[in-house]
């Protein structure tokens, strides 16, 4: 079920996306929720010993809060990974390959209700099926797509020497495409011809250090070494 999506970045090169098939996104469904089940289990104990038979409202708040911004929260803050996609190697992202944002994970997950219907995923699971793309009600809703990030090709493939770094402007869709292509394309440019365009990102730094520790960034991961 797993299939290429291409995607052109400003510079004209060619991204292929390894797009996840419904099994390994089943696994890492999973996983999460076995994660949210430990939570739950935990937080009624403690409330139980803790307020006794006054514990089943606040233990209700907590698995509320929990099963609609668990995924939210780890999505955004941490490259469009929950721990169960961080696991089997999966990622969410834009359809244009930039990490998902807060609005656009908010949408996929608060639609996660409708993928439920009638019952045992069963939207979600015929959306998957029929979308070349495997995407899910909330994924067409969002404009995102769940990834591999093991294959050669993707942006999470790209090597940094510098550890990750915030831009120090704000960054529209195109421009951090652009500084993730740079990067990923910098090794096979001469060393002057790589500074030559580096140099035209003024504002943010105007080095090659600096475009990877802010490629770094975007790509929601720790730089690396060689």
């Amino acid at each position: 079920m797993d299939t290429r999506f291409r995607v052109e970045t400003p510079e004209g090169i060619e991204l292929a996306l390894s797009v996840a098939g419904l099994v390994p996104r089943g696994l890492a469904f999973l996983v999460d929720a076995s994660i949210r089940s430990v939570i739950y289990t935990a937080t009624a104990l403690a409330f139980f010993l803790w307020l006794g038979d006054a514990a089943t409202g606040p233990t209700l708040l907590v698995v509320f809060a929990t099963e609609w911004f668990y995924p939210v929260a780890f999505e955004v803050l941490w490259g469009g990974r929950t721990p169960g996609k961080a696991g089997l190697g999966l990622r969410v992202v834009h359809l244009d390959g930039t990490p998902i944002r807060l609005p656009a994970s908010l949408l996929r997950n608060l639609l996660i209700a409708a993928d439920f219907l009638p019952m045992a995923y069963g939207f979600g699971i015929v959306s998957m099926l029929c979308d070349r793309n495997c995407r899910r009600l909330g994924d067409l809703a969002a404009g995102s797509l769940v990834i591999h990030t093991h294959h050669q090709g993707l942006p999470d493939q790209v090597e940094v020497d510098a550890a990750p770094v915030p831009p120090p402007i704000a960054l529209d869709a195109d421009e951090e495409r652009a500084v993730i292509a740079f990067v990923e394309r910098a090794p096979s440019l001469t060393a002057a011809r790589a500074d030559e365009l580096a140099s035209l990102a003024t504002p943010l730094g105007g080095t090659r250090k600096d475009l990877e520790g802010i490629a770094a960034h975007l790509l929601g991961r720790e730089g690396s070494s060689r």
